[in-house]
């Protein structure tokens, strides 16, 4: 039987992702929902389904057919909407960043697992060659044990993103740095394998109501060690730039423009990746979605990706806004003010 599901924000992006569901073997579109009036009618004149203005409509009307959502909407309506659609009793796919706090993920990850739900957040990353291959490399310790990590991201996002709902914070949460940085600090938490704990940061807005510029110096925690991680973010890249580079005991690695270095055992050796194009990432990532879906397996990529991003990204974001060095660990925060880490005075 087809996995019935539902689009829920049928924007750029959202339609490219509803498109790409069509060609998944074993879906069925079923409806979708946006604000935009154009967006709806385009969506259906495109897919012949019906839209809504409301979403909670498109649930009233089709929950009991619906086995699963597809979430793209702005950043700071993905909380709302999901918890809504878990409550419904439908599995949930949701664009990154997953939620903009830590309090908000918490709740939303473990609503979804009370109800046996799966919630998988989308970043596909997770599904490129090169950066499963680092994560392979890394777990098969063939660069010894990870103790330094350096990451940098530039894009030319103020530009093209200027005026929109991403540069508003009560719809977007923040700027580049939980935008298109999310993925990096996702990519950086995946592949160590670890939790953010000490959080300095300093974050430049450009005069913008939103970050463009951010720079995080970041204690990271696998396995009860310690890695120390520079990562960069800039909103006002020429092109799209990412590289990362990891320190081991015993070698290093380093990414960049679809080359992998691998330095082992006083070897050196290069491996090229072919960059697959968004559509086909989107595919995977989806596809990988539904398959879990169908068969009852885990998610590939479970709300606990989307929370220690969360927590990274609210942690630098305190630091930034208070000069602390912010307790990751120690989010959210029940008091008034963040935790500050344990830190000498000398250091802060």
């Amino acid at each position: 039987m087809a996995l019935q599901l539902a689009a829920i924000g049928l924007g750029g992006l959202g339609r490219i992702q509803s498109d790409v569901c069509t060609d998944i073997d074993g879906v069925e579109l079923v409806a979708g929902a946006d604000i935009a009036p154009e967006s709806s009618e385009s969506f259906e004149t495109e897919f012949g389904v019906p839209a809504y203005e409301n979403y909670r409509e498109l649930l009233a009307e089709h929950a009991d057919e619906l086995d699963a959502v597809n979430i793209v909407t702005p950043h700071t309506l993905h909380f709302e909407q999901a918890m809504d659609c878990l409550d419904a009793g439908l599995h949930v796919h949701l664009e990154k960043p997953m939620v903009t706090t830590t309090a908000d993920a918490l709740e939303l990850t473990d609503h979804a697992r009370e109800r046996n739900l799966l919630l998988q957040i989308g970043y596909q990353r997770h599904f490129h060659p090169a950066y499963r291959e680092i994560k392979r490399l890394l777990e098969n310790g063939r660069i010894g044990d990870v103790h330094m990590v350096a990451a940098h991201l530039a894009q030319d996002w103020i530009r093209n993103v200027g005026g929109t709902w991403r540069t508003n914070p009560e719809l977007s949460g923040g700027g580049q740095l939980i935008d298109s940085g999310s993925h990096l600090l996702d990519v950086v938490l995946w592949a160590t394998d670890s939790q953010p704990r000490s959080v300095a940061a300093l974050t430049d807005n450009w005069e913008q109501a939103v970050d463009v510029n951010s720079a995080l110096s970041v204690e990271l925690e696998s396995d009860q060690r310690r890695i120390t991680a520079s990562i960069g973010i800039s909103g006002d890249g020429d092109s799209f730039e990412e590289q990362l580079s990891f320190w081991g005991t015993e070698g290093r690695l380093a990414y960049e423009d679809g080359e992998l270095l691998v330095v082992e055992n006083g070897t050196r050796y290069v491996t090229e990746f072919e960059d697959p194009d968004y559509a086909k990432l989107t595919g995977d990532k989806l596809g990988a979605f539904v398959e879990a879906v169908q068969n009852g397996n885990p998610s590939p990529v479970p709300g606990e990706f989307g929370l220690r991003v969360t927590r990274l990204t609210e942690a630098a974001f305190l630091s930034s806004e208070t000069g602390a060095v912010i307790d990751a660990a120690s989010l959210p925060r029940t008091g008034a003010e963040p935790t500050v880490a344990d830190v000498p005075e000398a250091d802060l």
